[in-house]
């Protein structure tokens, strides 16, 4: 025998019937028991009434009742529990026949109650990531399955632009890794097919190829880290961000010389919890950005503190004016102002990706907004460090 599927239809009605069957059966039982109770008053009086004046004396009624008492009473039992029994039997035939209607009426609300989930579980086996821009716009009441399809919709466009983010940056990380490549190629071949080539050639251009194999490593390291921001943080532990930052700014004091900048800096002790290693990436990142997108003699302002909401990171750099609604597109992977979305100036365009993987990895706060005069200021807020126990 074939057992069918015990889908949510099936099982909707057969609790439905069994709860409507268990209710009958309960109003048959209180039935009865009121029938019984109403019938054995009427059987057995407590009190005989009293004989109207006139008539026969008390006596008599009391004697001629005791002679008749037992042939009354057996055949009013007898009646009583024919008509018990025929309505027991006529009350059950009845709720079996009302129950069998009512599984059939409960199989047919089933159905029509969860129709949008059969749409939903359709729709959803249907859409893949070549259908992502697909969606269930399920239409009707405001309830429970309007409000998952509703939750699944939301899902597949986070899926959507995750796929086309994901797409996006394989693009542009082919197209960053195969440029170098070409360019190395093409002045090999043509050194090799130069005659007049001399040894300072060939040691001009294997100068040449190690700067691009030193580019081609500092964006390969750049896309480890940002694939591990992006992977979560590592081992928590407590951290001093002013230590981190100054660290980095020593660092990066060279790069600041070389293009004479002014920097001042407000660095105070700072507690955090979270991966020292990838913090240290995002601040050494955000002063690599306010340096290499600075101006001549331009100005950069760190700030390190402790607030209420945790340890706040802000660096602010003078520089070009920012359109407001590019902002966000600066944290995008390859994106740079400009036409262009790469340039040649040492970066890759991966810096402030790297520095927002990072603070999400941290449960951070990142902030960024265009100064007045040009240039950016970003603000990194890390959840306070858990107090000692």
């Amino acid at each position: 025998m074939h057992i069918p599927r015990r889908t949510a239809r099936l099982r909707l009605t057969l609790l439905y019937g069994a709860a409507f069957l268990a209710c009958g059966a309960a109003v048959l039982a209180l039935t009865d028991l009121i029938f019984g109770r109403a019938t054995h008053l009427v059987t057995f009086p407590h009190t005989a009434p009293r004989p109207p004046k006139g008539g026969p004396s008390e006596a008599e009624l009391v004697a001629a009742a005791r002679q008749l008492e037992p042939q009354i009473l057996n055949a009013a039992a007898a009646q009583i529990g024919s008509d018990r029994q025929q309505l027991l039997i006529a009350s059950a035939i009845a709720l079996a026949i009302i129950a069998v209607a009512a599984a059939a009426i409960g199989w047919v609300i089933a159905g029509r109650v969860l129709r949008p989930l059969s749409t939903i579980t359709a729709a959803a086996r249907r859409i893949s990531a070549s259908s992502l821009h697909e969606r269930l716009a399920l239409r009707g009441p405001d309830d429970e399955l309007k409000e998952l399809a509703d939750t699944l919709d939301t899902l597949f466009a986070r899926l959507e632009s995750s796929f086309e983010a994901q797409r996006r940056f394989a693009a542009n990380a082919s197209h960053e890794l195969r440029t170098p490549l070409t360019r190395e190629r093409t002045l090999l071949q043509v050194t090799r097919a130069d005659p007049a080539a001399t040894a300072g050639t060939w040691q001009a251009v294997s100068h040449e190829l190690l700067a691009s194999n030193a580019e081609q490593e500092r964006l390969i390291e750049a896309l480890l880290t940002l694939a591990s921001a992006e992977g979560g943080a590592g081992e928590h532990e407590a951290a001093d961000l002013a230590a981190i930052t100054r660290a980095a700014l020593t660092a990066a004091r060279p790069a600041v010389s070389h293009r004479g900048l002014d920097v001042r800096a407000d660095i105070q002790a700072a507690a955090f919890d979270g991966d020292p290693l990838l913090v240290q990436q995002l601040v050494a990142n955000l002063i690599d950005n306010a340096v290499r997108h600075n101006i001549p003699g331009g100005d950069i302002q760190i700030t390190v503190r402790t607030s209420d909401t945790g340890a706040v990171l802000s660096v602010a750099n003078s520089g070009q004016v920012i359109p407001a609604a590019d902002v966000e597109r600066l944290f995008q992977p390859f994106q740079r102002l400009g036409p262009r979305t790469a340039h040649r100036d040492g970066g890759h365009g991966l810096g402030l990706s790297i520095v927002r993987a990072i603070a999400i990895a941290h449960g951070a706060t990142l902030t960024a907004r265009p100064r007045p005069g040009g240039g950016l200021t970003i603000d990194v807020t890390f959840p306070p460090a858990p107090l000692a126990g």
